[in-house]
C-alpha cells in the first residue's frame, strides 16, 4: 500500500467490515454509498487484491481483508488518539511561565508572538520580566524566570543559549529631519546632531562602544538614558537622533519617525534564548521555548522589516 494512502479510504474499509453493508456503514460516514464504493475500490486497486466478497444479502471480508483488518484498526485507533491528545494538550494544558525579556523585544516583537502562543494553549498564564540583560541572566540563573531573551555577549558555563536572530542598529529620526533625506546615514553624519544613546551599563551601549571604538569620528551624546523607550520618546519630541535595535521600533510606517540603515560601519546585536543548562523545563515553559524558537527561524534569524 502507498505511505499517501487516504485515511478516509481505511475508514470506509472498517466501517463495511465491522458492519457487514455498504448501506449501513455509508449512513455511519455519512457518505453516499457509490462514494464509498470509489473508496474501497480504490484501497483493493492499491494494495492489488480483494478486500470483500460481495453477495447479494450481506458483504464478507475475504481471507486477506480479515488479516488486513486489525492492522486498520489499530492504525485508526492509534490516529485517534494522537489527534485527541494534542486537542487536549491545547484545551486542557495550563500553567505559567515567567519569561525575562530585553524592553527593546517586549514592545513590540514579543506581543506577536505571545498572541500566537495564546492561541495554541489559552490557560497558560504568562509572567513577563522586561530588565536589562545582565539582570535576566540572573534571574534564570537563580530560577526567577523559566526563560530569558536577551542579548548574547558571551558564554556562561551555567546557561544554555540558542541564538535566535540578528539585529543591526539603525538611526531613528523625525520624518523632517535633514538625514531623513538620506537613504542611509555613515556614524560620522551623526556628529553635527544631538545624538541619544543609552547608558553604559546596558548591553546595547557595550555593543556600540566596541563598535565604534575604531572609528575616528564617531558621534558623542547629547542625551543619555537608561532605557529604548525612553530614547524613542525624545527622538519623537524633535529633541535629538538615536541609534536604536531594529527590534526596538514599530514594523510599518510610523505617524513622525522614520528609521535608516546605518553604515561605516555595520553594527548589529545577536538575540538568544537563554534557559539553565541541564534543568528540565516545566511542559507549560517548554511549549513556549519551543514556539519562539521556531517563530524566529521562520524569521530566517533576522529581524522583521
Amino acid at each position: 500500500m502507498r505511505m499517501d494512502q487516504d485515511i478516509g479510504d481505511i475508514r470506509g474499509f472498517v466501517a463495511v467490515a465491522e458492519l457487514g453493508s455498504f448501506r449501513e456503514a455509508s449512513l455511519f460516514l455519512n457518505l453516499s454509498q457509490p462514494a464509498l464504493s470509489r473508496r474501497i475500490q480504490k484501497l483493493e486497486s492499491a494494495l492489488g487484491v480483494s478486500l470483500f466478497k460481495r453477495t447479494t444479502r450481506r458483504v464478507e471480508l475475504t481471507q486477506l481483508g480479515r488479516e488486513f483488518l486489525p492492522r486498520m484498526r489499530r492504525l485508526i485507533d492509534e490516529l485517534d488518539a494522537a489527534f485527541l491528545g494534542v486537542r487536549e494538550i491545547a484545551e486542557r494544558r495550563s500553567g505559567q511561565v515567567t519569561l525575562a525579556c530585553i524592553p527593546s523585544a517586549a514592545y513590540y516583537f514579543l506581543p506577536e508572538a505571545i498572541r500566537a502562543f495564546n492561541a495554541r494553549f489559552p490557560q497558560i498564564r504568562i509572567r513577563i520580566v522586561d530588565e536589562v540583560a545582565s539582570a535576566i541572566l540572573q534571574s534564570v540563573l537563580a530560577g526567577e524566570a523559566d526563560l530569558g531573551i536577551c542579548v548574547v555577549t558571551g558564554e556562561e558555563a551555567e546557561i544554555a543559549c540558542d541564538m535566535l536572530m540578528t539585529d543591526p542598529f539603525i538611526l531613528a529620526c523625525r520624518a523632517e529631519h535633514p538625514l531623513a533625506e538620506q537613504t542611509e546615514v555613515a556614524w560620522s553624519d551623526l556628529l553635527p546632531h544631538r545624538f541619544i544613546t543609552v547608558g553604559r551599563l546596558t548591553a546595547n551601549r557595550l555593543l556600540l562602544d566596541l563598535g565604534l571604538a575604531g572609528v575616528e569620528r564617531r558621534p558623542r551624546w547629547f542625551y543619555e538614558v537608561q532605557r529604548v523607550a525612553t530614547a524613542i520618546g525624545l527622538v519623537e519630541a524633535g529633541l535629538g537622533v538615536a541609534a536604536l535595535p531594529r527590534l526596538a521600533l514599530p514594523r510599518g510606517p510610523h505617524p513622525s519617525l522614520v528609521v535608516r540603515p546605518l553604515v561605516k560601519p555595520i553594527l548589529g546585536r545577536t538575540i538568544g534564548i537563554i534557559r539553565r543548562r541541564g534543568a528540565t523545563l516545566p511542559p507549560s515553559a517548554q511549549e513556549l521555548y519551543a514556539m519562539l524558537k521556531a517563530r524566529w527561524a521562520g524569521a530566517g534569524g533576522s529581524v522583521p522589516g
